[in-house]
């Protein structure tokens, strides 16, 4: 079965927004609880101050905002979460607000590739699987670039694909197979968990993916394989 794996922002924005009530219990089923892990270590990586304004584009229901907000900074430091699903950002707002950190941690409706926000205006900005979303990537990285101000830095979380013989073909298996079929049955949504397996193999992973950050004015690129390459966390420096 052929599926669409087409980046139009309102079909994104529409799918996104049609799985919201759901998405945070899918995060924590489809990845035996390990996000939560993942998110943690790319916030750990940026090595940020208490008083950072940090970035957080895609931020969906900010559950990667939230973990910098509380974890990571201080009174004076802020967080801005950007995402273009109204849907994930009223939930994302009920999270922020019982979490008490309304103060120092703001949701924006906003596009990827148009952000919002002034040059240099960040210490650090992150995307939590989301970049690959993006209608126009290499324009999406370039905002992040725009924004971050010089020496600042950069996390990106997105999915991969192991390729350690026989353990790829069980996780192809999973991901193609049984993953969209728990995500239909959850979410009641017939297509985003289709869209996200299709969505992930067309993903250019690994050092592809430091390859798009490099001639964007990024420096410093590393990628970090985590769960056996399911997930990659790249780490970059603003030129």
């Amino acid at each position: 079965m052929s599926v669409s794996t087409s980046k139009e922002p309102a079909r994104i924005s529409g799918m996104f927004d049609r799985i919201a009530r759901r998405y945070d219990t899918l995060n924590r089923v489809l990845s035996v609880g390990l996000d939560t892990r993942w998110r943690r270590r790319a916030v750990r990586e940026l090595r940020l101050d208490g008083s950072a304004r940090v970035l957080d584009v895609c931020t969906g229901t900010a559950d990667l905002a939230i973990e910098a907000a509380a974890r990571a900074l201080g009174p004076a430091g802020h967080v801005v979460g950007v995402d273009f699903s109204t849907e994930m950002l009223a939930i994302g707002h009920d999270k922020v607000h019982r979490a008490g950190l309304s103060s120092r941690l703001q949701l924006v409706r906003g596009d990827a590739t148009r952000l919002p926000l002034g040059d240099a205006s960040f210490d650090a900005a992150m995307v939590a699987f989301g970049i690959r979303n993006v209608a126009d990537m290499d324009a999406g990285i370039r905002e992040l670039h725009r924004v971050v101000r010089p020496g600042g830095r950069l996390a990106i979380l997105e999915f991969g694909m192991p390729r350690v013989p026989g353990l790829a073909w069980l996780y192809r298996t999973y991901f193609l197979h049984i993953l969209p079929r728990i995500g239909r049955l959850v979410s009641r949504h017939s297509e985003a968990y289709t869209y996200l397996p299709a969505s992930v193999a067309e993903f250019p992973s690994g050092e592809a993916f430091a390859a798009v950050l490099r001639p964007a004015g990024f420096s410093s690129v590393r990628c970090v394989r985590m769960a056996l390459g399911a997930v990659y966390l790249y780490l970059a420096e603003r030129d």
